[in-house]
């Protein structure tokens, strides 16, 4: 399985940078692995752009290869700091490679545009109100809810496409366990990403 190649996997978004390991994730075995398509019960889903209009899940990556990231909610700290990372990695990286980066939330679409303007984050985002697409790539979950924002709800990482190909996944074990930037990055051929940079203070 070509997730279990990957770099080994290193807490998210504070130990970006340290390189510290963390015990490898253990795919749920309900949901599908790489090296697989993804079946028509899952593409045929509908995601939400911010105006609320209705995308199949598949239309977003059947013409290219792209980065699709399941955060827990928009309320989550260490998903928005993610975010936030996710954030800095230039455009014109993910141009040279093909390669496009997809977030979705489980939350409300009215919530994208004030996550984004939070994050400063500008690729595309979309939202899974109904978490049905969580469910049917196996995402875990903790203790049962009824709310509308599932706060136990887990994310992950795929890179999917062209076509319903699977070509990496990772499914979140808690809000830790988000997969390493960098690590996704190299294994669709964009460059390195320094999360340590900082904008530099003009004195006016």
């Amino acid at each position: 399985m070509q997730g279990a190649m990957a770099a080994p996997s290193v807490a998210p978004v504070t130990r970006q940078i340290s390189g510290r390991a963390a015990p490898a994730a253990v795919p749920d075995p309900s949901g599908p692995e790489s090296g697989q398509s993804l079946a028509a019960a899952v593409t045929d889903l509908p995601v939400l752009d911010a105006s609320g209009r209705r995308v199949l899940f598949g239309a977003l990556f059947r013409e290219r290869r792209a980065v699709v990231v399941f955060v827990r909610h928009f309320l989550c700290y260490i998903c928005k700091e993610y975010v936030e990372d996710l954030a800095k990695i230039p455009k014109s990286f993910l141009q040279e490679a093909n390669v496009t980066l997809i977030v979705i939330g489980q939350s409300s679409y009215h919530h994208i545009e004030p996550f984004c303007k939070l994050t400063g984050y500008s690729h595309e985002i979309y939202v899974d109100p109904e978490r049905e697409i969580y469910k049917r790539l196996g995402m875990k979950r903790g203790e049962e809810t009824t709310s509308s924002g599932d706060p136990a709800q887990q994310g992950g990482t795929l890179i999917l496409g062209p076509g319903n190909n699977i070509h990496f996944i990772h499914c979140d074990r808690n809000r830790l366990d988000h997969k390493p930037i960098n690590s996704v990055l190299q294994l669709v051929g964009v460059q390195h990403v320094d999360f340590t940079s900082r904008p530099s203070v003009i004195h006016v």
